[in-house]
């Protein structure tokens, strides 16, 4: 497997349907494929299936690792359905939501609101939600599918600082379209974000604040996976990112927001897709230990 040029990576987390709910999604999308199935042994979640795959043109990662997360709301993805790129832009969105919508629930009917010609947001059968949305084919050309940030409960009124903060640690970043709730929009509050794009190493994620009252707040299901090539990368972002002690654990962080990150090494991907099974039980033994990854502890590991 290539090294991954996208640095951050989108990732999912299952009890047991991750295989079958990347099929599901690259059986949806253009330009989709599954690219590695790796199986981890003896994890604390037992044997944990981890699959790579790609939807439209963009990498994701799932893992099936036990009922210890349940994705919820608070992440989901936009994507982006521009006329002036697929022709038949409509007739794509209406698909894709029939398809998305077997067995799930529609949180926002498929309909014309103020900001779209046509907007839906639906929860899919596996849990994950996706806002589908006919873009304006005069605006700005952005991805298609896009990680999109939910701040509601006590962290709503929190998405500027947290742009902020994400623009300060990612070097190669930038701040795209910010719209504030005006008056009149309670519970909202005037000045909070009512919608914010923002691009961390050539991804694009849009945030926004929400006072309405949610059952759902981050977890660990959706996190944000960020390949580094060296342990000083690694070193940098877990010292800028990190914010709960507890929750440090085999790459995985929880910054101030609430949200997960992992941050892993670049070539770690290739080790486990080439390893050996006793590749892999090493590699997964010394990692399991850790916290923070030791890439020079991980390659000797590999090399056993």
């Amino acid at each position: 497997m290539s090294k991954t040029n996208q640095k951050i990576v989108p990732h999912l987390w299952y009890e047991k349907e991750a295989k079958e709910a990347a099929e599901f999604y690259a059986s949806i999308f253009p330009d989709s494929k599954i690219n590695n199935v790796t199986t981890i042994k003896d994890t604390p979640s037992g044997d944990s299936e981890m699959v790579s795959f790609e939807l439209w043109g963009q990498k994701f990662m799932a893992i099936s690792a036990g009922p210890y997360f349940k994705i919820n709301p608070s992440i989901s993805f936009t994507v982006n359905f521009n006329p002036s790129r697929e022709i038949d832009a409509r007739e794509k969105i209406d698909e894709v939501w029939n398809k998305l919508s077997e067995g799930g629930t529609a949180l926002m009917p498929l309909d014309k609101y103020p900001f779209s010609e046509r907007f839906g947001w639906i929860q899919d059968k596996y849990g994950l939600s996706w806002q589908l949305m006919l873009t304006n084919p005069e605006g700005e050309e952005r991805p298609a599918i896009i990680p999109s940030l939910l701040f509601v409960g006590e962290k709503c009124g929190m998405t500027e600082e947290a742009i902020h903060f994400y623009l300060s640690v990612f070097k190669n970043a930038k701040q795209g379209l910010l719209a504030r709730y005006p008056q009149g929009m309670e519970p909202d509050k005037e000045g909070t974000i009512m919608f914010s794009k923002f691009m961390l190493e050539d991804l694009w994620f849009s945030a926004m604040d929400s006072a309405h009252e949610h059952q759902f707040n981050f977890n660990e299901a959706i996190s944000f996976m960020v390949y580094c090539d060296t342990q000083e990368e690694i070193d940098y972002y877990w010292e800028r990112l990190s914010a709960v002690p507890e929750a440090e654990q085999c790459g995985w962080l929880k910054d101030k927001f609430g949200i997960s990150w992992q941050i892993v090494p670049s070539e770690m991907d290739e080790m486990m897709s080439n390893a050996t099974p006793d590749q892999l039980a090493r590699l997964t033994n010394a990692f399991l230990k850790m916290k923070k990854f030791d890439l020079e502890k991980l390659r000797q590991a590999y090399k056993g």
